[in-house]
């Protein structure tokens, strides 16, 4: 029998949810903590029928990338795609390991490229922080923002001037649009298949939809059609691309910590928490993750 023909057991793939403490909040994330055997066809089959926004395959990582047994290779597949890099699924994958194999360090290769992750226990949970690769934060189009207006059913005016269009980059890219108001953060009502051909055309992951409350509490929506999703409840890849964005644009001091919530206009709140560090260009993302009861 090939792999491809290989049926995944039900027992093989975990249901977690990331950056609540609440199985009903957060983001689901598929974790297959064995995915030796599988190749890219049946990983995809796997997500597409488990239907999160991504599930994590998970097999032994090269020579040399940590310690024995705390070292993984990691992949993140959509329902419609394989991505580069996927944060939930890492906090999901981590706090997972962490609960196997105890908490503590672990090295994750992803075709991002490396990124490290602790995990300890706080407050009677499990916390996982992720290390982004380099993150790059770059001018968005104009013709491309008004595309993207034009798919979201915004008005440029529905934007907030002080935060500018970019797209931002910390493991994936994601254009990175800030709202005037939480009540237009609220209201979205998308045009899928046109927002999704804009979002193949830049290579962009997620349109990361930021509402400012203070200067380190943000709203955030994040759009995921190139994955086959409506949207993302909480998007590590996308928080830990909008810290570069704020330490690029002057919006934080060099150290700081910023606060996301997400998800909460889904119904499944959660909470990501970005830490940016003076001497360091890459980005911290941290969260909860608990398992989701068969």
């Amino acid at each position: 029998m090939s792999t491809s023909d290989q049926p995944a057991r039900a027992t093989d793939v975990l249901r977690y949810t990331a950056f609540a403490t609440d199985p009903d909040g957060g983001n689901p994330a598929g974790v297959v903590l064995d995915a030796a055997g599988l190749d890219a066809t049946r990983m995809l089959a796997i997500a597409a029928d488990l239907g999160y926004s991504e599930t994590a395959f998970v097999t032994p990582g090269p020579a040399g990338l940590g310690p024995e047994g705390r070292a993984f290779t990691v992949r993140y597949f959509s329902p419609q795609l394989e991505v580069p890099f996927c944060g939930h699924a890492t906090v999901a994958t981590a706090v997972a390991l962490a609960e196997r194999d105890g908490p503590g360090d672990f090295a994750f290769a992803t075709l991002a490229g490396t990124v490290p992750v602790t995990v300890a226990a706080a407050d009677g949970a499990l916390r996982a922080t992720l290390t982004s690769v380099e993150p790059k934060v770059s001018e968005a189009p104009a013709a491309d923002v008004t595309e993207a207006l034009a798919a979201l059913g915004w008005a440029a005016d529905d934007l907030d001037a002080q935060l500018p269009p970019r797209i931002a980059f910390a493991g994936a890219r994601h254009l990175v649009l800030a709202a005037a108001t939480r009540e237009r953060l609220a209201d979205l009502d998308y045009d899928f298949e046109r927002l999704k051909s804009l979002m193949l055309r830049l290579d962009v992951v997620t349109v990361q939809l930021v509402w400012r409350e203070t200067p380190s509490v943000y709203h955030v929506r994040d759009p995921f059609p190139v994955g086959g999703v409506v949207e993302d409840p909480a998007t590590g890849a996308a928080a830990a691309a909008f810290g570069a964005y704020a330490r690029e644009l002057g919006l934080v001091p060099a150290a700081a910590e910023l606060t996301l919530h997400q998800g909460a206009d889904m119904g499944r709140p959660g909470v990501l928490t970005v830490t940016l560090r003076e001497g360091d260009a890459r980005v911290r993302v941290s969260g909860t993750a608990v398992r989701i009861p068969a």
